[in-house]
């Protein structure tokens, strides 16, 4: 489980790290809370910690995993389905709040390709800027270097 000081990474809000653990009486029941604050926004959320699996409170991603981001990013043949974007912007929003990184670098790689082809809607661009912000906090942790050298191997291999 978490421990104090413990990064961790959030699902839609990013990554950020354990504060404390405390225990609060709610309604009469005793229960115990992570003390998650994001590192970017500086935003407190208290998350029950028997709902950590639930809200997908999950690790920041291994060594192990880092190549496994890079390559969805560098993949150029994808195929979209001819949907609107409202049925895509669904889509994108489910992998981004699913809490997989590979599945926010889809999200990623899929909206910088759909705008090499065609405008982006605003919803469309928001989440790219999302997924981008994402990957980005999350790589730079993980691999333990500035964010600037994270962003400038991404737009690397998208532009490639």
């Amino acid at each position: 489980m978490f421990k104090i000081g413990d990064k961790a990474v959030y699902p839609a809000y990013g990554v950020g790290v354990i504060e404390a653990v405390e225990e609060k009486d709610i309604m009469g029941t005793r229960q115990t809370f992570f003390i998650f604050r994001t590192l970017d926004s500086d935003v407190t959320i208290m998350i029950p910690k028997e709902n950590t699996v639930k809200v997908g409170l999950r690790k920041i991603i291994g060594a192990k995993e880092v190549p496994k981001v890079y390559k969805i990013l560098s993949q150029k043949d994808v195929r979209f389905e001819t949907q609107t974007w409202n049925r895509r912007f669904r889509a994108y929003t489910e992998k981004i709040n699913s809490g997989s990184l590979l599945e926010v670098a889809e999200v990623m790689r899929d909206l910088f390709l759909l705008k090499s082809a065609k405008d982006l809607s605003f919803g469309e661009r928001k989440m790219l800027d999302t997924a981008r912000n994402l990957l980005i906090k999350e790589l730079a942790v993980a691999e333990n270097v500035g964010k600037e050298k994270v962003e400038e191997g991404i737009r690397s291999i998208l532009q490639n």
